[in-house]
């Protein structure tokens, strides 16, 4: 394709007024490709036209055009386009009101749905938000969560094996209480080295203890930056140095700077 002629990447972001939902976004990528990165939320992914290809919980996925994909919360992922026109996307982000823990497993072994009436509906709740009709944007997205909880219980897995998990699991709860703290003193406090304990929360995790982290004050930022505070401030509040340290980690994150994604909130 004659790069001239390309569409340029664009992203538009909002927080409704809708509860247990933190953002919508829409957007269109040609060349950008998401790194690995978790988020707080469930992310319900409707993908318009190109299709997506990434990676989840250790496993290649794809998402075509006029599909759902659902990825769990905390689960690292990434995305990239399949095509060379790139991709137009949907997504809402939404807490576990809509969708419970206890799904999480089923959706990081399972994440596409093949389910038209299910993409038809999720369609319809975007119009809703765009159209900024809360209260239609609310149940439609029960509908959307009832039908989703509905396939994801089905596909619950058994329990994985027991194995010793322990120690990365304690460093994603220090983390997850204080993103401040060092590896070198949780690994003192644990009586071990700072590499082990990055191999380890890698190898349970998908990613090194700093992109989780990071990945985390991306999303901070973002919520922050819907909310109406400005880039400085919450480059800060969501815990980055200063805003051009914000900067550099959102725009590989997202595709765009704050500022950008910011302009079109």
């Amino acid at each position: 394709m004659d790069r001239r002629m390309e569409r340029p990447e664009r992203v538009r972001a909002w927080r409704p007024a809708v509860p247990g939902v933190d953002e919508v976004l829409h957007a269109h990528f040609t060349h950008h490709a998401y790194p690995t990165h978790v988020h707080d939320d469930w992310t319900i992914l409707l993908v318009d036209s190109g299709g997506v290809e990434y990676a989840l919980d250790r496993g290649t996925h794809h998402a075509p055009p006029g599909s759902v994909t659902v990825l769990p919360p905390g689960v690292p992922h990434d995305g990239h386009a399949v095509a060379a026109g790139g991709f137009d996307k949907r997504v809402v982000y939404v807490d576990d009101r809509w969708l419970p823990p206890a799904l999480i497993g089923a959706a990081a072994s399972e994440p596409f749905l093949a389910d038209r009436a299910l993409a038809a509906e999720a369609g319809g709740l975007h119009r809703a938000f765009v159209m900024r009709d809360d209260l239609e944007a609310e149940s439609r997205l029960a509908f959307v969560a009832e039908r989703i909880g509905r396939h994801l219980d089905r596909r619950t897995p058994a329990p994985r094996a027991n194995r010793d998990r322990g120690l990365a699991r304690y460093v994603r709860e220090r983390l997850d209480d204080d993103d401040a703290v060092t590896l070198d003193a949780l690994a003192r406090e644990l009586g071990t080295h700072p590499t082990h304990l990055v191999r380890l929360f890698r190898e349970e995790f998908g990613l090194p203890p700093h992109r989780f982290v990071t990945s985390r004050r991306v999303d901070r930022a973002r919520r922050l930056l819907l909310a109406g505070v400005p880039v400085a401030q919450a480059a800060v509040d969501a815990g980055f140095h200063d805003q051009s340290h914000l900067t550099r980690h959102f725009r590989r994150v997202l595709g765009v700077t704050p500022g950008e994604f910011r302009a079109v909130a």
